[in-house]
């Protein structure tokens, strides 16, 4: 493969991402833990499942960073996971200073690299590693918007009896409870959702949404959602890989565009060889602005708390 792809972190979420690049075939994959023994035995465990699932990407587990050198893509999945009764704000100090650690491990071997960032709270810790990896912002991209949408689309599909894949559907602000899901610009073939459900119906799959990770957590006990997190970050490493300049809403550092600015958010953006090639701006509602204003103020707080931690 002419593409490396460096996986920081060997839980759940970092090997299924793992899995998920290796079976699409888009590049070799390393994978990188501290654990001894599990991130060698994960990849070891893959490349045997390769013969079965018919690839050839080239899988290494280690626990030094040496071998993630000239990474295309760094994926950052390290981290405590939430648990039960847990905030992703809750994460913040342990989080920030594991995510600048390796953050900087991986930017002095893979200068050109585009990272990407999953761990929790999602906005807070794009701007630990913004700061850690000293990348133009365009390479600095947060994993949320897509698996935000992701989950509202699974449930307009389950709502409405209809394939997923002709579900579409936009979220944007942070990754949390302040999250704004766009029933107006979300549609099924086309048809907007405002004209298939009523707005108590569509107000509750929207709570559901901002709900979606908090509702897995309940049911695991033990941990948080891995599939669809590793296949979100997945989709937007293929755009880059593959220079597909596909539209996504993913965690971008705003300067200026929503009125907002200096600040990671989630909104529509074209990824490409280059990260963030363009922020597209769609117009809001004077009521969407606002939520999406409030869930700018809110990732802030984050930002600023973390601007009192030493970490």
């Amino acid at each position: 493969m002419d593409k490396k792809v460096t996986v920081i972190g060997a839980g759940n979420v970092g090997a299924t991402a793992a899995q998920r690049l290796a079976e699409k075939e888009l590049c070799d994959v390393v994978l990188v833990d501290i654990i001894e023994g599990v991130p060698q035995g994960k990849a070891l465990d893959l490349a045997e499942a390769a013969p079965i699932e018919k690839h050839d990407a080239h899988l290494v587990g280690t626990n030094a960073y040496d071998a993630s050198a000239d990474s295309d893509i760094v994926i950052i999945t390290a981290g405590i996971p939430r648990k039960p009764g847990m905030s992703r704000d809750d994460l913040l100090t342990t989080n920030a200073g594991i995510v600048k650690k390796v953050t900087q491990e991986v930017a002095s071997r893979s200068p050109k690299a585009t990272l990407i960032i999953v761990s929790n709270p999602l906005d807070a810790m794009c701007h630990v590693a913004l700061d850690a990896s000293r990348f133009p912002k365009q390479r600095v991209i947060g994993m949320a918007g897509v698996l935000d949408s992701a989950r509202f689309r699974a449930f307009i599909a389950m709502e409405l009896n209809v394939s997923v894949e002709n579900t579409h559907a936009f979220v944007l602000g942070g990754h949390g409870d302040t999250m704004v899901p766009l029933p107006r610009y979300s549609s099924v073939a086309g048809i907007p959702i405002t004209e298939l459900m009523t707005p108590e119906r569509i107000e509750a799959l929207v709570k559901r949404t901002r709900n979606g990770g908090a509702e897995i957590v309940s049911l695991l006990k033990t941990g948080s959602a891995y599939y669809a997190p590793a296949s979100a970050a997945v989709e937007m490493a293929e755009s880059i890989l593959k220079d597909k300049k596909k539209i996504l809403p993913c965690a971008a550092y705003l300067q200026g565009e929503y009125g907002i600015k200096d600040l990671f958010i989630g909104v529509p953006v074209k990824l490409g060889a280059g990260g963030i090639e363009q922020v597209i701006e769609i117009k809001l509602t004077a009521e969407e602005n606002a939520a999406l204003q409030k869930s700018a103020a809110a990732v802030q707080e984050l930002k600023s708390a973390l601007a009192q931690l030493k970490y």
